[in-house]
């Protein structure tokens, strides 16, 4: 009996990048890494020619990221990237404590077993950007695990909340971490670390309250530093939180 050819299968293409999602990220990633200032335009046409995509997907993309606080659009206005003022600091330095205990109480009493081992693999991640010294991915990893974070908390009310700190919290440490690292600097990185793992530990044996005074600790370690490089140079300007 005369054996059948069988059909060859075509190939199966693999499919095109999503280009908004691309952009989405680019976006994010170069507002949080200060390659777009604070307060800088952001070209609406430019972006369409360098992902391919025509102006109603790239309009309704920065309307989305917009309403995540990274852009400030205006009428008859270009967008900008969200600014840093005196005002937006003093607000971020007084809620920060607040939205940070807040998110990292209710992790501690929601998180599931899945959850707490995606938070242990960023905080990996964050341990080897701090012994390389990488700059940029220490503080991209530290907004990512204090975000998985606030996803653990599994509250609506609270998560917007802390998505538009985290843009200034990490803009913030691109500023200050963009000096060379000093052997106190380091030293003070590697505390963080380990208050980064006593916060796993509090989340995974459900205690509220160690979670919530950890990050409390882990907030004013970074907090002084921070506000000696957001106010001029040569002014003393406490700030109360």
């Amino acid at each position: 009996m005369k054996a059948t050819a069988q059909p060859i299968s075509a190939p199966v293409a693999e499919a095109p990048p999503d280009r908004k999602a691309v952009l989405a990220e680019a976006l994010r990633r170069r507002i949080l890494s200060m390659e777009l200032a604070p307060g800088a335009v952001v070209d609406e046409l430019a972006l369409c020619d360098e992902f391919g995509l025509s102006r109603p997907p790239v309009r309704e993309l920065l309307r989305q990221i917009a309403a995540e606080g990274y852009i400030e659009l205006e009428a008859n206005r270009a967008p900008r990237v969200a600014a840093m003022n005196h005002e937006s600091l003093h607000s971020f330095f007084v809620a920060a404590p607040l939205i940070y205990v807040a998110t990292t109480q209710l992790a501690a009493t929601n998180a599931t077993a899945i959850e707490i081992e995606a938070l242990k693999a960023i905080q990996a991640m964050f341990r080897q950007a701090i012994e390389e010294r990488d700059v940029e991915n220490r503080v991209l990893y530290n907004d990512a695990f204090h975000l998985e974070i606030g996803k653990m908390a599994h509250n609506e009310y609270l998560m917007p909340s802390l998505r538009r700190l985290l843009i200034d919290h990490t803009r913030l440490g691109k500023i200050f971490y963009r000096h060379p690292t000093t052997d106190d600097m380091q030293r003070d990185l590697e505390v963080a670390c380990e208050q980064h793992e006593q916060m796993i530990q509090a989340i995974e044996r459900r205690d509220p309250h160690s979670a919530g005074q950890l990050v409390r600790e882990h907030f004013e370690l970074s907090r002084r530093r921070m506000a000696e490089y957001a106010a001029p140079q040569g002014l003393d300007v406490p700030i109360q939180i």
